[in-house]
C-alpha cells in the first residue's frame, strides 16, 4: 500500500509525461520528418514542444507584427489587381492586312480553305482617298492597344511584327491566337465601303459545325462587350450601311471560323466616309480607338 502523499506524487509525474507525449509531433517525440525534393526522408531535427509552432499561438508584439504582415500582403494584393487587373491574361491583337501585301501578290493571292470556302491568303485593304493605308491604321491602332493591356498586366500577342513585310495569311492568323491560348483576340480593320456609309460594327463568328463552334457564345459575349466600351470611348456610330445594333454574324472569315478561342473582327469605321476618315488620321483620336478596346477587353476578361 503507497502513502497518500508518495501516490500524489507519482499521480504528478505520470501527469507531467502524458502532457509532454501529448505536445509532441504525431510523427514521434523527435518531431517530424524532413523530406527532400524527392519525397524521401532525411534526418530528423532536434525537437523541443516549443519550437513546434502548432504548440504555441503569438501574443503580444509577436501577434501584432504577424497581423500587420498580413495586413501588409492584403494590400500589396489589392494594389497588385488595381494596377495590373489583366495579369495572367493572354489576348491576341491581329493588325488587319499588312503594308508589303501590295508587293506580295502571288503570295497573298494564293487560295487557303477556310472550312466554309476556298479565298485568298489575305489582300492588301483598303484606305482613305487620300491614301492612308488601312493597314498603315491598323498596325497603329494595334500598337497602342497592345502597350495598354501590357500595362494592364496582360500579355499580349500581335500576329505581325511590322508594317513592312507581307501576310500572314488568314489562316495563320487564327492558328497564332490557337497556339496564345488566347482568353480573347480581336482583328482590327476598317471598311472600305460607299463613302455614303459611315459608322463601325462588328463581326462575330457563326457556327459551322467546325473548330469556332465552342466558343461561338464568348465570341457574341466579347462582341457586344467591344461594341459598348467602342461606342462610349470614341463617339463614332453604329454602321448606318451593314449589320443590326453594329454587329454582324459571318461564316466566311478564315480568322474567325479557324478560332478555337473568343475572336471577333472589329470595323472601325469607313476609312472612304468623309467624316471617319479624318478621324481616323488624327494620332489623338487613334489613342482613344485604342483605349476604348483596352476598356472593352478588360470588362470582358474580368466579368
Amino acid at each position: 500500500m503507497i502513502s497518500r502523499p508518495l501516490a500524489a506524487a507519482v499521480l504528478g509525474l505520470w501527469g507531467l509525461g502524458t502532457l509532454v507525449a501529448c505536445g509532441a509531433s504525431p510523427e514521434g517525440r523527435d518531431g517530424p520528418e524532413d523530406l527532400d525534393a524527392g519525397g524521401r526522408a532525411t534526418a530528423r531535427t532536434a525537437y523541443t514542444p516549443q519550437a513546434d509552432a502548432r504548440t504555441q499561438s503569438p501574443t503580444g508584439s509577436q501577434a501584432t507584427a504577424q497581423a500587420d504582415d498580413r495586413a501588409g500582403a492584403d494590400g500589396a494584393a489589392r494594389s497588385a489587381s488595381q494596377t495590373k487587373p489583366l495579369a495572367g491574361k493572354v489576348v491576341v491583337i491581329d493588325p488587319g492586312h499588312n503594308g508589303g501585301n501590295w508587293r506580295h501578290s502571288r503570295e497573298i493571292n494564293r487560295q487557303v480553305d477556310v472550312l466554309t470556302k476556298r479565298k485568298a491568303c489575305d489582300t492588301t485593304g483598303t484606305s482613305t482617298n487620300d491614301g492612308y493605308s488601312e493597314a498603315a491604321f491598323t498596325w497603329d491602332v494595334s500598337k497602342r492597344l497592345a502597350k495598354r493591356l501590357r500595362n494592364m498586366g496582360a500579355v499580349v500577342r500581335l500576329t505581325r511584327a511590322d508594317n513592312t513585310s507581307w501576310g500572314p495569311c488568314i489562316t495563320e492568323r487564327a492558328a497564332i491566337g490557337n497556339r496564345a491560348r488566347a482568353d480573347a483576340a480581336i482583328s482590327v480593320h476598317a471598311d472600305g465601303a460607299p463613302p455614303s456609309g459611315r459608322g463601325f460594327h462588328i463581326i462575330v463568328p457563326k457556327k459551322i459545325d467546325g473548330p469556332v463552334d465552342p466558343v461561338v457564345g464568348d465570341s457574341g459575349r466579347l462582341g457586344r462587350t467591344i461594341r459598348d466600351a467602342f461606342r462610349r470611348g470614341t463617339g463614332l456610330p453604329y454602321s448606318n450601311y451593314l449589320g443590326r445594333n453594329a454587329l454582324v454574324a459571318r461564316s466566311d472569315l478564315g480568322g474567325l471560323n479557324l478560332s478555337k478561342v473568343p475572336k471577333i473582327f472589329l470595323e472601325c469605321g469607313n476609312m472612304r466616309n468623309a467624316q471617319d476618315a479624318a478621324k481616323f488620321k488624327d494620332e489623338r483620336f487613334r489613342q482613344r480607338i485604342a483605349d476604348s478596346l483596352a476598356r472593352g477587353l478588360r470588362d470582358y476578361l474580368l466579368h
